[in-house]
């Protein structure tokens, strides 16, 4: 049964790069003429579909039917740049640390994940599933991906859920690098756990790439050089887990405690001036931070609020109102000009002293 899940791995990253491959030559072709179509998912996929070649009739026909509707979702969020990991469709690898596919055709028999066969495959058997799961409601798509040697299911379920009780509250957050501020305090985003799995990760990557060097492309066919891969992807699961841990727990806070919620609507990619704040803001998870939380405020009736890019939280005196201009302005590193720290706000108008990061968030709650 792994063998051919194995290839029903392959066989998705195949199609997903044949339709990348196709669309972008029917987007280069619609440019020169114009009667020719646009590439969409339905005109991918079709080509696909009448140039199927036999060994793709052993394998499931969801598996490509899925991989293009992804690769038409991909190229739709390549036009919001408020996407978390926003950037144009690329070309999967064979040699990328997670393969995976997907089915709508699994069921739950059993208390036991059952997938679809695929044909001639005798070798077949149920998945057993942790009893902690909840299993009820209506079974969706299911996706499943290899990391590290070992497979994994994500079962999404579609159920009904009851509005959550209204508290006449308000909240707003502001997302710096490192932390979270919101009206009842901060949310540590980088603590020392992920600090210490943060210097591991950069350990295991430089003596990757010091074998890479000493013994060229002979590195990665070596067992050491195949450990210390799987000890970085371990490290890296571990990352991801603390920081969905953090995120998931806060936005269900914010949504259980406030109706109205407020935060900056920010284009992290044009944030990522210098390698070092790219690496900042993406352990930020900023862009993860709101879609999980757009769509926690839509299950449970509670109202998000974007602020507009340009609104000056940072710049503006909470309590007369007061924006400042200029050379007056704070920045990463404070102001140079009137020797203030870069967490302070002084304003030069009413002589108010404000920690920045709650005036930030007293200025975005005076627009709800």
């Amino acid at each position: 049964m792994e063998k051919v899940m194995d290839h029903l791995c392959n066989y998705r990253r195949y199609c997903w790069n044949e339709g990348l491959a196709t669309w972008n030559d029917m987007y280069d072709l619609h440019t020169i003429d114009e009667a020719s179509p646009k590439p969409s998912m339905y005109a991918v996929r079709n080509e696909l579909v009448a140039n199927k070649a036999d060994w793709q009739y052993m394998l499931s026909a969801r598996t490509l039917q899925l991989a293009i509707a992804d690769l038409g979702k991909a190229w739709q969020n390549f036009f919001d740049k408020a996407q978390p990991d926003w950037g144009r469709p690329a070309f999967k690898s064979k040699n990328a640390a997670r393969q995976g596919f997907k089915t709508d055709r699994a069921k739950v028999v059993a208390g036991k994940l059952r997938l679809d066969k695929p044909r001639g495959v005798k070798d077949w058997y149920d998945i057993r599933v942790s009893r902690h799961a909840d299993l009820s409601g209506t079974l969706k798509v299911v996706s499943i991906y290899r990391e590290n040697g070992q497979y994994w299911a994500s079962l999404p379920f579609e159920v009904e859920l009851e509005n959550k009780p209204q508290t006449g509250k308000n909240s707003a957050v502001d997302v710096n690098v490192g932390h979270l501020n919101y009206t009842a305090g901060v949310i540590n985003t980088l603590p020392k756990r992920l600090g210490k799995l943060y210097q591991r990760v950069k350990y295991y990557q430089q003596q990757l790439a010091h074998k890479r060097v000493v013994n060229g492309n002979k590195a990665t066919k070596s067992n050491n050089y195949a450990v210390m891969r799987a000890k970085l992807q371990r490290d890296y699961r571990k990352v991801a887990n603390i920081q969905h841990d953090i995120m998931q727990k806060f936005t269900t806070e914010l949504v259980n405690n406030y109706d109205k919620i407020i935060i900056e609507d920010l284009s992290v990619k044009d944030m990522q001036m210098s390698h070092v704040a790219s690496k900042g803001l993406q352990r930020s998870m900023f862009g993860y931070f709101r879609q999980v939380l757009s769509y926690k405020c839509a299950w449970y009736g509670k109202k998000l609020l974007l602020a507009d890019k340009t609104y000056p939280s940072t710049q503006r005196c909470s309590k007369c109102g007061y924006i400042k201009h200029g050379t007056d302005k704070i920045t990463l590193q404070g102001n140079a000009q009137h020797q203030t720290k870069h967490n302070e706000y002084i304003c030069y108008n009413c002589s108010a002293i404000l920690d920045r990061d709650e005036n930030a968030v007293a200025n975005l709650l005076d627009l709800i």
